[in-house]
């Protein structure tokens, strides 16, 4: 039987009285009320009424229940009417799991405009640029830089990062000159170490892949650190070339080794499979896609 459905019509029993008057209200006899509440109580183990020949009346342990079941179905009510507000609202809380770098540089102005449009939606952005488990950590949304592996989850393509090495105008001018990937062997350089490998980068050369096994002369997981330390001169870096736009723009740093064609990471909206999604999430999804379609338009 539904237990939902028999603690609904115990409720409307204790209200009413009678198993006639609930019966009629729930276009149902008296039998088949009869056969759910004796169902109801062998379930749970106790006596909910007392049964007279013309009444009934609710034991005391029938009282206690009848305050639990009055709490469960209400809070029922509650959170399935909220459930449906989500699938028709802009509203809820947004959980957001995105790397370091692109937080700050490229997300922090589209997710003002979207709370601008939407005041209904709170934010929660866990910053790490290492993978997370979107179902182990409750995220809606992560926002990843890879190529995807068959993971069960779905996935909108947001841009693509333009791989691109650098170093300090100061660096350049006080070592070796860089002409060719194997140059690089020669010199200080500064490793993202989420890279598998860090010390092993990558050229495209005739159409084949070219490994230079690098010196790390400072690792870090945080591409914001290794960017700020080419710029005091420490070494060359490899980043995705938005990171350096305005380094770049300044001077502060130079592109080195442009003969190569660059390696391009596409970078996605990562969320999991769900036919009865909230509709913040899925306005989010749309928004941030839009945005980037928009910007790259304007490039």
């Amino acid at each position: 039987m539904d237990k939902l459905h028999c603690l609904q019509l115990f409720i409307r029993i204790a209200q009413l009285g009678t198993f006639t008057a609930a019966a009629n209200e729930f276009n149902t006899t008296q039998s088949a009320v009869s056969k759910k509440i004796a169902w109801l109580e062998q379930q749970v183990g106790l006596t909910l009424f007392h049964r007279h020949s013309r009444s009934i009346a609710l034991t005391d342990s029938g009282k206690q229940y009848l305050a639990l079941a009055t709490k469960l179905t209400e809070e029922l009510r509650v959170g399935e009417s909220q459930l449906r507000q989500e699938q028709t609202s802009v509203s809820g809380r947004l959980k957001l799991s995105v790397p370091s770098s692109f937080s700050v540089q490229l997300l922090a102005a589209p997710l003002n405009e979207f709370l601008q449009l939407h005041p209904g939606v709170s934010v929660d952005v866990s910053v790490s640029d290492k993978l997370v488990d979107l179902l182990d950590d409750d995220i809606d949304i992560a926002i990843r830089a890879t190529y995807l592996k068959d993971s069960g989850l779905k996935a909108k393509w947001l841009m693509d990062n333009q791989l691109v090495y650098f170093a300090s105008p100061e660096y350049l001018a006080q070592h070796s000159v860089i002409e060719s990937a194997i140059d690089l062997s020669k010199h200080r350089c500064l490793t993202y170490t989420l890279s598998n490998p860090s010390n092993i980068w990558r050229f495209k050369q005739n159409d084949e892949e070219l490994k230079v096994k690098v010196h790390e002369h400072i690792r870090s997981d945080n591409p914001a650190m290794l960017v700020e330390m080419a710029k005091l001169g420490q070494g060359i870096a490899a980043m995705p070339k938005w990171m350096i736009e305005n380094e770049l723009k300044s001077d502060q740093l130079t592109l080195i080794l442009e003969q190569y064609p660059s390696f391009k990471l596409p970078m996605y909206l990562v969320y999991k499979e769900s036919g009865h999604q909230p509709l913040r999430i899925r306005a989010f999804i749309n928004f941030l896609s839009d945005y980037f379609v928009n910007s790259r338009s304007h490039d």
